[in-house]
């Protein structure tokens, strides 16, 4: 039974959702689930604007072969390649033969990998500012590389002023009933994961999209997942100019720790205490053993003070610590001030180790040398634990 959504006149979302999915492109836990988005105007052209994935399938068809009512398919437009947005694709030009494929060169070219069916005759190839009216609605072409592949367009709705914004500005989670944001408990904390994880290492990417949609006049923004948006567009294009600026949102520490038998966490636990009483205001304590990178990578985008807290192994980082600084460094994260500690029973290398992984990034302030602990804390490394508390706070006060 179909499940389709008007949310302007004659136009349609008739996507799906995906609460069986378990990680998100196969890295990403999403424990609520995921939206796949696709629309539908209907005109006197009819046009769909993307495709979903695979996963979803069957309601997608049924709510495009309700809608349409036995009218023809005129266009579809191809925002983006990534399966879970063009899986469908092959299926919808067998059922619609007649469909014209809207797309930029790069979709062309990445369709043709995707698919061995040759669509020559179907393609209407568009560039920056191309148009294509469907009646009373003329649809606008922004081309968006890198955000997050190299393929990636938007569309410009130009009557009703709607984005059609492909991955950017999508969200982790299901969709439960209501479409639009303001209708939702709407979770910036699962749009901020969603896009540091996704977009976040493409800044001067998308603030070069952003400076397109500052000429814009915009009174909705349809993404490829998550809630449209309707009100408060602001907010959201404030978040991704500060995100896509690498500029930290809060003024608080975050303090991932990788301990084998509990000493690094207890100097960790007891640096959070002394920053505690120091008047912190804001400290986020994780086990990065337990706690998913993508997690991480969201919480380091957001707070402006960052510690990092690892035992030596193998002569090296704690594996799960290495691997979260090299994510670190590989969505660009930058703009922070950083403290470092570290520990081994004989040999503690793990300090200068993420130091140099974390040099990588650019302006990155770090607080004097890693504290260094043997084994566990005594009162000299307690000493040095409460001075670094006591930096990272003047640090804090001075920003």
């Amino acid at each position: 039974m179909y499940c389709y959504r008007e949310i302007a006149e004659n136009l349609y979302w008739i996507g799906g959702n995906d609460r069986r999915i378990a990680l998100f492109e196969n890295v990403y836990p999403v424990p609520e689930g995921v939206s796949y988005n696709s629309y539908l105007l209907l005109d006197e052209k009819t046009v769909l604007l993307d495709t979903v994935d695979r996963a979803v399938s069957e309601v997608f068809f049924e709510n495009l072969t309700a809608l349409l009512q036995g009218r023809a398919l005129d266009y579809l437009i191809v925002n983006h390649m990534e399966p879970d947005h063009a899986a469908t694709m092959a299926e919808v030009v067998l059922r619609w033969p007649g469909v014209k494929i809207v797309c930029n060169t790069k979709i062309q070219g990445m369709i043709g990998q995707f698919f061995d069916f040759d669509l020559t005759e179907r393609f209407i190839t568009v560039g920056e500012g191309d148009t294509l009216p469907a009646g009373r609605h003329t649809f606008r072409f922004l081309m968006a590389p890198m955000v997050h592949w190299p393929e990636v367009m938007m569309t410009y709705e130009e009557t009703m002023q709607i984005l059609f914004s492909a991955d950017a500005f999508g969200t982790f989670g299901a969709l439960s009933g209501h479409i639009f944001a303001d209708q939702t408990a709407f979770r910036m904390d699962e749009a901020r994961r969603y896009y540091t994880n996704i977009v976040g290492k493409y800044g001067a990417q998308v603030q070069a999209v952003l400076k397109k949609a500052a000429g814009l006049r915009i009174t909705m923004i349809c993404p490829l997942h998550g809630p449209v948006f309707r009100r408060d567009l602001e907010v959201l294009l404030e978040k991704y100019d500060r995100w896509s600026r690498y500029q930290p949102e809060d003024q608080a520490v975050l303090i991932a720790y990788a301990s084998v038998y509990g000493n690094t966490q207890n100097a960790a636990e007891l640096l959070a205490a002394r920053l505690a009483e120091q008047g912190a205001p804001e400290i986020r304590l994780y086990d990065v053993s337990v706690t998913h990178p993508s997690y991480l990578i969201a919480e380091a985008f957001r707070c402006s003070h960052l510690v990092f807290a690892s035992t030596t192994y193998n002569a090296g980082v704690f594996v799960p610590m290495e691997n979260l600084l090299r994510d670190l460094a590989a969505h660009n994260i930058q703009n922070r001030t950083v403290a470092l500690l570290e520990n081994g029973s004989w040999a503690p290398t793990a300090g200068s180790l993420m130091k140099g992984l974390l040099e990588k990034c650019k302006n990155m302030t770090f607080l004097g040398d890693p504290v260094s602990i043997r084994s566990a804390v005594k009162a000299e490394q307690a000493a040095a634990i409460e001075a670094l508390a006591g930096q990272l706070v003047q640090s804090l006060r001075a920003d």
